[in-house]
């Protein structure tokens, strides 16, 4: 039977690997064994944030020597997700992921899939190409996972390309144009884009609500287990699926809920208590040592108002609004878990209502579990 496993490993620049490596090193995992890599770098996040280029580079060649593979073969067999921006408290870390055969009976534990599609056209990102192609992807991942049904899907990660001004030029000297002029806004098509693919691959968004025109525009149409993360690394999606399926083993199991605004602890205490984990105040350290990680997405209301109040997060021209966003809500996720390396990514585009978006957490079970499943088949079903 499968088993996944899940390792937190802190960095000091975004090319340290050393946590890694000392995993190899101790024998608790071996380089075959390694599936995905979240990643939470230190740069601004946005267009020119290569932070993620340089640690995916530094992870491809510390799994390449391993394996004896050259980096572009590490990357087309492991997905590598680098998020950047750690703005207020939130800590550069990395989370490892792995399969292996377990050894226990097979039961209902986290399980993991990845699935890639193939590069984009500058012209195909933040378009419908892009949202049909990340569906199929998701769908190719949940079968290498197991995972037959939809609502064992908690947590769904991308990591999807941008628009750079070369390939703009490239794609208008074969006369197309692209879906943004602006690379910085070309980074929340895409996101986007990916986004509603997941919402369709999970059966959250109807495939005839989908065109063009919608992404980045209609904020009703979302995923509530959708987490995407642009760069400049990459031409494709990378995509990682995690739920709760039948036939794996292990003591981890997922849970999410939907984040209604960038303070909606109640949201972040529900998958704590999904996972049996006390859900008032800040979890005591022999509870918080079950955490192996928290996901969330982070996004500022569209409008400039918190439940009522007036914020400057898109009004500020010094510190890009995805920054402030990323900040508020690795805040809050740090105080409810009493910790702060937490993989906490901004732009929210179509990944939950304006301002909210996915949280999910991933923990370490203790006796029976019984059986997690979404509390939120639909994501306008919010309680």
């Amino acid at each position: 039977m499968p088993e996944c496993l899940v390792f937190r490993v802190p960095t000091r620049h975004p090319a340290d690997v050393s946590g890694l490596d000392a995993l190899f090193a101790s024998g608790a995992l071996a380089p075959a064994e390694v599936v995905a890599v979240f990643g939470k770098t230190e740069g601004n996040g946005c267009v020119n944030d290569f932070t993620r280029p340089l640690a995916v580079m530094a992870l491809e060649a510390a799994l390449g020597a391993r394996l004896g593979l050259t980096p572009a073969a590490v990357g087309a067999r492991v997905a590598l997700v680098m998020s950047g921006g750690t703005e207020g408290g939130l800590s550069p870390h990395l989370l490892i992921v792995a399969r292996r055969e377990g050894t226990g009976g097979g039961g209902r534990a986290l399980a993991v899939g990845t699935a890639f599609t193939d590069d984009f056209l500058p012209e195909e990102i933040g378009r419908m190409a892009q949202v049909r192609a990340t569906a199929a992807a998701v769908e190719r991942a949940m079968a290498a996972a197991g995972l037959t049904d939809r609502d064992d899907v908690h947590f769904v990660q991308v990591k999807c390309p941008l628009l750079t001004s070369a390939r703009i030029q490239e794609a208008a000297a074969r006369g197309q144009d692209v879906s943004s002029h602006d690379t910085y806004a070309s980074m929340g098509l895409s996101r986007g884009a990916s986004a509603l693919g997941i919402g369709l691959a999970l059966g959250e968004i109807a495939e005839s609500a989908l065109d063009d025109t919608v992404i980045g525009t209609r904020t009703d149409l979302f995923s509530g287990r959708a987490s995407a993360s642009a760069g400049i690394e990459l031409m494709r999606n990378e995509v990682i699926v995690l739920g709760n399926a039948p036939g794996w083993t292990g003591p981890l199991r997922i849970a999410h809920r939907v984040m209604r605004d960038g303070i909606d602890l109640p949201a972040i205490q529900g998958a704590l208590a999904d996972l049996g984990l006390p859900a008032a105040g800040q979890l005591p350290p022999e509870a918080a040592e079950r955490v192996v990680a928290l996901l969330a997405k982070a996004e500022p209301t569209g409008d400039g108002l918190i439940r009522g109040n007036r914020h400057i997060m898109n009004d500020d021209s010094d510190i890009n609004a995805t920054r402030h966003a990323r900040a508020l809500v690795g805040g809050v996720a740090a105080a409810a878990i009493g910790r702060t390396d937490l993989f906490v990514s901004g732009g929210a585009e179509h990944q939950g209502p304006d301002g909210g978006g996915p949280v999910a957490v991933i923990a370490r079970m203790t006796g029976e579990t019984g059986h997690v499943r979404s509390r939120l088949p639909h994501p306008h079903a919010l309680p």
